[in-house]
């Protein structure tokens, strides 16, 4: 009996470590009653098998109705519990919390009423008992109606025999042992039960059959496992039933029952005389159901063992991510928000630094809108001729603009700047944005903050209010980065207009003079050298065919004495060495120069065979310009051209510059000077250069005619090479006006490079420090009163905290309960192999 009670304590253990497993609420101190149980025993057999006169020796009490009259005709469940406190004849009867003293025969007579009415066979609801005793064994009977009533079929067979950890008793009477390989018993056992691990026979009624020789022989056979093979592997019972050891424990003292236990093992002994005797009578029962049941144990106990480790280290992680419980004191909550705060903090620069979440936005921002929007200013409206003459005769008054268009163009570069507070502005609110949203994702990924809402409402509204005038800050600086270049224009700017403006008149009126001084001194050159004039006017006219056929000589040798090479499928490639500038020596190095007219753009080498350029110059936002060479030197007097006979060489020399003020033509340098190493180089060079960068209005700066620079005249032979400029007050305006959408430009470009750097100062720099400085002070200068109202944890994460600190004490108590009982059957088990060992 004991040993029952110690297996219904490690059974109870086993019941709560599977609902663990299984993740179901456990109570502790709840009953074993349940579907499935390693201490649930079902009777199987015919009618007149004994079955309940069994139960009953095992009851203790004759509590099952036996006999023709007590026939079982439908399923009976009897839950016992042992309490030794009670008489052992007494019996409590539980209804639900309710418990009741009856006795044996009133129990007996209650379930013969009630078997009576399923007399019909249609009823096969199963009648529930839960009886606390002093004589029984913690165990639940399943009392089967006869297997060869008709009510019994398989479906209700397999509700209770198919559990794999229901104890099956197969029960035949003495009188049929001889038979038992037929037993429908023993076969629905060997069917549920294949490998006998579960199953044990009881042979019954054996006073009966004392007279019978051959019954008493072959129970003798199977007690001594020398009976047929379906029983071998099945331990055997011999049982008298209640005859003896209830009826005789009827009367008598309060030991009546151990001594009709003991006059029934007396009775087996003298009537089974060569069967062991440990297999006779109802206390060879119990150590037969306990050594069956403790074998169904030992074959589950390694896999809840595990699986219990492998539920105690998910417990332990999930209570690691809810965190501890809060301690109950002052300084124990302020050092729990500070806490949080800390963890908050690295979450916050994670996502800053990293860029994780949200973070990369402000970088895209920088990159992409931002730049993106300043490109997008409507600068083209503003420079627009009419808009810029509106402006500066709105600041100057009645076309001042001839002298000194200073404070008109001084108005139009403040409006123009204007226009960059906007993009900064929205620059500010984006990122604005972008920090409130990693304030928001931070608070979500802090496991701790999760735990209380509250708390983690206060530190994401405290985060956002010093966001908040981080960004008014942020817009003042941004704002005022504009202003600053709005209020101070370099005067050096409108000064290098004016020489400009200056020094283009001076050049023209020198171009002038110079051309004028050419023609005339070329019409004296010619008639001094004519000869004296001769009848009919033959020698001058045969000096003016003369002087033709040289100029178109010379204009031949121009076209057709080229030394540029051609290639490409359309002649687009055009090569051949000219002689570049240096700005730092001021000398010349012959270059090999390439031009594609194709890609709009002229490289250059310093020898023909390299194939990488040195330099690129982009012509599409390029002008050309002849300007004179500064190395001839100049003629002393009209005698000395008249002794050469010809007049100065036109010069070889262009420039390459930006149409745009202030931007590089190549390299850091703002012009290129070139020079050709012939006229017909030159000219070659500049109508090929001008195709590019003037394809639809004209080649270069110079002449009306298309030539570049030149134009010969036909009136009076001289060559003019004079840029004719029309002096026009708007051409100087709109001249003027270029110059300062370059200057704006470059502001508005350098606006594009510091306002994010301001952005960064401002915004993200004071997230990182003041933000989190700010929210240390906050929580700092809570009361605790208050604190305590935002550490109010969250209910859900409380409950789950304290189920599983539940779990993880019973975790803790059923492992060590379990390896207990593990450990002793390992032992026992060695034991009783180096036993048999020894006795071989």
């Amino acid at each position: 009996m004991e040993a029952i009670e110690e297996l219904s304590q490690l059974s109870d253990s086993m019941r709560q470590a599977a609902a663990l497993l299984a993740d179901e609420d456990v109570d502790e101190n709840s009953s074993s009653k349940r579907s499935s149980t390693f201490l649930n025993v079902v009777a199987l057999g015919n009618v007149g098998a004994g079955k309940s006169a069994v139960l009953n020796s095992l009851i203790g009490h004759p509590i099952l109705p036996t006999g023709e009259n007590g026939a079982t005709r439908a399923p009976i469940s009897i839950d016992l519990q042992k309490d030794g406190s009670i008489s052992s004849k007494s019996i409590i009867l539980q209804i639900d919390n309710k418990s009741q003293q009856v006795s044996a025969s009133a129990l007996r007579h209650s379930l013969q009423d009630r078997l009576s009415k399923s007399s019909s066979g249609k009823n096969r609801d199963e009648i529930y008992l839960k009886l606390r005793t002093s004589t029984a064994p913690p165990l639940k009977l399943i009392d089967l109606p006869g297997l060869d009533q008709r009510i019994m079929d398989e479906s209700m067979i397999s509700d209770y025999a198919e559990r794999n950890d229901a104890i099956l008793l197969v029960i035949v009477p003495a009188a049929q042992a001889p038979e038992i390989a037929s037993s429908r018993a023993l076969r629905l056992a060997k069917e549920y039960d294949g490998e006998g691990t579960r199953t044990i026979g009881i042979i019954s009624k054996i006073d009966q059959a004392a007279s019978e020789q051959k019954a008493l022989a072959a129970v003798q056979a199977l007690l001594l496992n020398q009976g047929p093979p379906k029983t071998a592997d099945i331990p055997w019972v011999a049982l008298i039933g209640q005859s003896v050891s209830i009826a005789s424990a009827q009367s008598g003292s309060e030991n009546s029952l151990e001594t009709a236990w003991r006059a029934e093992f007396e009775t087996l002994k003298s009537i089974l005389t060569g069967a062991p005797q440990s297999k006779l009578g109802r206390i060879a029962l119990v150590d037969a159901l306990a050594q069956q049941i403790r074998k169904r144990m030992k074959v589950r106990l390694p896999n809840l063992l595990s699986g219990l480790q492998g539920k105690s280290q998910i417990v332990q992680d999930e209570l690691v991510r809810l965190g501890e419980q809060m301690v109950q004191s002052a300084e124990g909550t302020r050092a729990i928000a500070l806490e949080l705060c800390r963890e908050f903090e690295d979450r916050f620069l994670q996502h800053i630094t990293t860029g994780e979440g949200s973070g990369w936005k402000i970088v895209a921002s920088f990159e992409g809108n931002f730049p993106n929007r300043i490109k997008q200013l409507p600068i083209d409206r503003h420079f627009d001729i009419n808009n810029v003459k509106r402006i500066v005769l709105e600041a100057d008054g009645y076309q001042p603009y001839l002298i000194s268009p200073e404070k008109g163009l001084r108005s139009l570069i403040k409006g123009v700047l204007e226009l960059a507070k906007e993009p900064a502005r929205l620059c500010v609110d984006e990122v604005h944005r972008v920090l409130i949203d990693i304030v928001s994702a931070a608070a979500n990924a802090t496991p701790g903050l999760g735990r209380y809402p509250p708390f983690k409402r206060e530190v994401v509204a405290i985060a956002s209010a010093a966001l908040d005038g981080f960004k008014i800050e942020a817009k003042k600086m941004v704002v005022a980065l504009v202003d600053m270049e709005r209020a101070f224009v370099p005067p050096q700017h409108f000064i290098r207009l004016v020489q400009r403006r200056m020094e283009r008149q001076r050049r023209e009126e020198e171009l002038k003079n110079r051309s004028s001084k050419k023609g005339h001194e070329a019409e004296q050159g010619m008639l001094n050298r004519a000869p004296s004039p001769q009848p009919g006017g033959q020698q001058t006219g045969g000096t003016l065919k003369s002087l033709k056929e040289k100029f178109g000589q010379g204009e031949k040798e121009v076209q057709e004495g080229s030394a540029l090479k051609v290639a490409g499928a359309d002649k687009e490639i055009t090569a051949g060495f000219l002689l570049k500038k240096s700005a730092k020596t001021n000398g010349w190095s012959r270059r090999w120069f390439v031009l594609n007219e194709k890609t709009g753009k002229l490289g250059y080498t310093k020898k023909q065979e390299e194939k990488h350029f040195r330099g690129v110059i982009v012509l599409e936002e390029c002008s050309i310009e002849e300007i004179p060479d500064e190395e001839e030197p100049a003629p002393k007097s009209s005698k000395d051209k008249k002794a050469n006979g010809s007049d100065k060489q036109p010069s070889l020399v262009f420039k390459i510059t930006s149409k745009v003020p202030y931007k590089t033509v190549l390299k850091a340098h703002s012009a290129v000077v070139l020079k050709a190493e012939s006229m017909a180089d030159k000219t070659e060079w500049l109508n090929k250069l001008s195709k590019v960068i003037q394809p639809s209005t004209g080649p270069v700066k110079g002449g009306p005619d298309g030539t570049p620079g030149m134009r010969q005249s036909r009136s009076d032979g001289s060559l003019d090479t004079m840029p004719r400029r029309p002096v026009d007050p708007e051409e100087e305006l709109r001249w003027m006006s270029q110059e300062v959408r370059g200057y704006v430009e470059a502001v508005l470009n350098s606006l594009a490079a510091n306002v994010p750097k301001a952005v960064v100062l401002c915004q993200v720099e004071k997230a990182k420090e003041d933000m989190l400085n700010q929210l240390y002070s906050s929580v700092s200068a809570q009361s605790t009163n208050r604190i305590e109202e935002l550490l109010q944890e969250d209910q859900n994460v409380k409950r789950r905290r304290e189920r599983f600190q539940k779990q993880s004490s019973l975790l803790s108590k059923l492992t060590r309960q379990l390896s207990i009982h593990d450990n002793r059957a390992a032992s026992a088990s060695d034991w009783s192999d180096s036993g048999a060992g020894a006795g071989a």
